[in-house]
């Protein structure tokens, strides 16, 4: 077990997810809550990796009231409910307007901010969540994908973005290495030994650290 300058120990979590994903969402703000309550004994380093939920998705751009009435049929307003419940309880509201469609482009924002540290990266997801999921911002959207990016204090994201090479080899490596054998996100793994699924709560997250510092 790493231990840092502090002489704490550290936890690795390493987290497949998808940024049209909203239990994603719920799951990052439980393990901020549950980092939050445990930095007086560990330090921690957040990864963030790719998982594409729909990666046949069109890069343009489809409505995605309509993607999900087509996908759930009469399930829909029971899910709506749910989703809307959860985020109410996280003090947001969830927003079912706009357009969804492929990730791509978010996931190499993502891996180019993890270039810059790993706080600036899990500061981007966060944005790119609460812009797609609350405010009806197109996660396919450069100009939204750029503005995220600005946010976090993001350097060189245009000229990145602009050529649609740079990162796509080592988002799919990243797909491979951590995504390849698993069906659903979230998906949490702590210290290459403990893992977890789905918008766990904070209390899952700690019991997790126990484990993963042992």
């Amino acid at each position: 077990m790493a231990e840092t300058a502090a002489g704490k120990k550290l936890i690795r979590v390493d987290v497949s997810s998808d940024t049209i994903c909203p239990w994603c969402l719920v799951g990052k703000r439980n393990l901020d809550k549950a980092i939050a309550a445990s930095t007086d004994r560990f330090d921690f380093e957040i990864r963030w990796h790719p998982f594409f939920l729909n990666p046949s998705a069109p890069k343009e751009g489809m409505n995605k009231l309509q993607f999900y009435k087509d996908k759930f049929g009469p399930q829909l307003d029971g899910v709506v409910a749910r989703m809307t419940e959860v985020f109410r309880g996280l003090g947001l509201n969830y927003n079912l307007s706009g357009l969804t469609g492929n990730t791509l482009d978010s996931h190499r924002l993502i891996y180019y901010a993890g270039k810059q540290g790993s706080d600036k990266q899990h500061n981007l997801v966060e944005e790119l969540f609460l812009g797609y999921f609350t405010q009806a911002k197109y996660i396919g959207d450069r100009e939204f994908l750029l503005e995220c990016a600005q946010k976090v204090g993001l350097e060189g994201a245009a000229e990145f973005l602009d050529d649609p090479n740079n990162g796509l080899q080592e988002v799919m490596e990243e797909l491979n290495n951590y995504s390849s054998n698993i069906n659903g996100v979230p998906y949490y793994v702590l210290n290459g030994k403990v893992k977890l699924s789905g918008g766990q709560p904070p209390e899952a997250f700690l019991r997790a650290f126990e484990a993963a510092a042992n």
